[in-house]
């Protein structure tokens, strides 16, 4: 994949160039990941790095400065934008342990949210980037955060980040959780920051769920994906989820 550096100035992109290159480097190891477990076959043309501001109105009029199109993976490397953004997305809440750990979003986490727009890629996903996607972009979205995180951090740093989002469902529920999580969609980019990752936050602890109750073993959770767009998606993908564990117990 190319790299490409879309900054307003060569001083900026000379300050993100060193940073960008480990990112890229490091990505190789976890696209091999992707290509042999998870049947990545076609990489996208490149990652185009820019900063927040043209990530966010100009290449896209989402409020987050990393996304995925077919061809391109557009992100910003700014290490404190992301510490900002983090940090906002508590609102009000005062959270004090979680807003210090998003205080200190560092590479390694940055790297996580690269990677999570690499899996975007991979074959076993049944939408098409030009899809009208619905139904199971939660799935989607859940499953580009659960595998970047449990191949690339330390079991440690994984379940900090898995509890850091349960308490923030937790504590988020009353005010952004009265719509189920089939309705994740693009209509939820609408609303604030908050209300947008509340719905990351339970579409990646849904999907950590699921594969625990298939023992670890992600190919039958996306087996199970799978059977359900074949049988013509006659049901929401979370009560199929909900049938097929209430009938194993």
């Amino acid at each position: 994949m190319k790299s490409i550096l879309a900054f307003e100035s060569s001083q900026e992109a000379v300050s993100y160039e060193m940073i960008t290159k480990e990112m890229m480097e490091k990505l190789k190891g976890y696209q091999q990941v992707l290509e042999k477990h998870f049947q990545l076959t076609t990489l996208p043309k490149g990652v185009i790095w820019t900063n927040a501001e043209l990530a966010m109105t100009t290449f896209s009029n989402i409020p987050i400065p990393a996304f995925t199109r077919e061809d391109f993976i557009y992100m910003s490397p700014q290490v404190e934008v992301w510490q900002n953004l983090m940090v906002a997305q508590l609102e009000d809440k005062e959270m004090v342990d979680i807003r210090t750990f998003y205080q200190n979003f560092n590479s390694e986490h940055l790297f996580i949210v690269l990677a999570h727009e690499l899996t975007h890629h991979i074959d076993l996903f049944v939408d098409e980037f030009e899809d009208d996607r619905h139904d199971s972009i939660w799935f989607e979205e859940g499953m580009c955060f659960y595998l970047p995180r449990k191949y690339c951090l330390s079991e440690g740093t994984f379940q900090e980040i898995t509890g850091i989002e349960q308490l923030l469902v937790e504590s988020f529920t009353e005010a952004y959780g009265s719509h189920n999580l089939d309705d994740f969609g693009y209509a939820s980019y609408q609303g604030s920051l908050s209300s947008i990752m509340f719905d990351y936050w339970r579409s990646y602890l849904k999907v950590k769920s699921l594969v625990e109750f298939a023992d670890g073993d992600v190919e039958q959770v996306f087996n199970w994906y799978k059977k359900w767009h074949e049988k013509g998606r006659e049901i929401p993908l979370t009560k199929y989820f909900d049938e097929i564990q209430k009938n194993d117990n």
